[in-house]
């Protein structure tokens, strides 16, 4: 998925930051999915690119209400124009009954990921950069005269400027940055091939499917006419036996969505990390020296696109161009982090009963 539109709600960035400073950072986030566009097209990358529109489901009537108000306020204040729709007109675009309704934004953007990043790297080494995969770093120390060393498995790099762009994946070389994002997993199944009529009644558009769930699912078709349904089935590592018990669970959890795939086969299921940041928002800037972008919040795809244009013009002298200039990390409010989140269980069961309670 490659959406449009800020990591916290609009009323939030304005509370946060003010109207201008939030309509920037809309806009930016706005931007992000045309970046992405771009480069599809600049550098042929063949991964699906379409703009296919994505509806923001509504799991409760008060949820539905909140659509409404969301629907005014990002006309009025940031330009963005999109189609509310009721639970009754819902049914022309998603083949369920479970949602109390929907706001959908026509121009957020589907694409498969991994094809987009073979071909972003094919691009990189066209463009004359080097590529170590395999090649860990473990530690980055500052020297005197400013530069850094880079400790690597195979190698020692020195190098003027580092940038560390690792957000979920930030571990023990960069423990300032490790203690100031959350890993938090993400799971994700697809069914066995529906067939174009099936798929067509369950999504009949291919529009992306995000629900408001605190603890919520992303859905779409892929190209193949499969269903892929994700979300945070369990808080828990990405490994293979955390992979299957979040299948099992998301496979449940399709079934009270779409009753009609109860006894459909699942032929995959992975699973992988998303950063999160305190304040829910990405961070750019530089750190001891350490350029740095991350904390995406399930919004990468988009936004690491954007970000790494954007902080190669702030490492070539030109810090006006980070949108996020200015937005420092939060207090850490967990005492004694140090990067391993044993805390995720538990909100995440305060989550899930407030999902299913409140």
């Amino acid at each position: 998925m490659c959406t449009q539109g800020i990591t916290i709600s609009t009323g939030e960035a304005r509370k946060r930051y003010g109207q201008p400073r939030a309509r920037e950072l809309y806009d930016a986030f706005r931007a992000a999915v045309d970046v992405v566009e771009e480069l599809t097209e600049k550098e042929g990358i063949d991964c699906d690119f379409t703009r296919c529109g994505r509806l923001g489901v509504a799991y409760k009537a008060e949820h539905f209400e909140r659509k409404r108000a969301q629907q005014r306020d990002l006309a009025e204040n940031f330009g963005h124009e999109t189609v509310l729709l009721s639970r009754d007109e819902l049914r022309a675009e998603l083949g369920s009954d479970y949602y109390h309704g929907a706001l959908l934004d026509p121009l957020s953007a589907a694409l498969h990921v991994g094809k987009y990043v073979h071909g972003l790297a094919a691009a990189a080494e066209r463009a004359g950069a080097r590529i170590h995969e395999r090649n860990a770093a473990t530690a980055v120390t500052r020297e005197p005269d400013g530069s850094f060393l880079v400790e690597t498995w195979h190698g020692t790099v020195r190098a003027k400027q580092v940038m560390a762009a690792t957000d979920a994946y930030t571990d023990r070389s960069l423990p300032w940055f490790r203690k100031r994002l959350v890993s938090v997993g993400s799971f994700v199944i697809v069914t066995e091939p529906l067939g174009e009529e099936p798929a067509r009644e369950i999504i009949p558009k291919a529009r992306l499917v995000v629900d408001s769930k605190d603890i919520g699912h992303y859905i779409r078709l892929t190209p193949d006419q499969r269903l892929a349904f994700g979300g945070r089935a369990h808080f828990a590592p990405s490994d293979p036996a955390s992979d299957r018990r979040g299948g099992a669970v998301l496979k449940r959890e399709m079934a009270e969505v779409f009753p009609q795939l109860r006894h459909v086969d699942i032929d995959c299921v992975w699973g992988g990390s998303v950063g999160f940041s305190y304040d829910r928002v990405p961070h750019a800037g530089q750190a001891d020296g350490v350029y740095y972008s991350m904390g995406y919040c399930g919004h990468g795809v988009q936004l690491a696109t954007y970000m790494g244009r954007a902080m190669a013009e702030v490492m070539d002298g030109r810090p006006e161009a980070n949108p996020l200039r200015g937005i420092g990390f939060p207090r850490i409010p967990v005492p004694f982090y140090n990067g391993t989140a044993w805390f995720l269980p538990f909100a995440g069961a305060y989550y899930k009963a407030k999902d299913r309670l409140m």
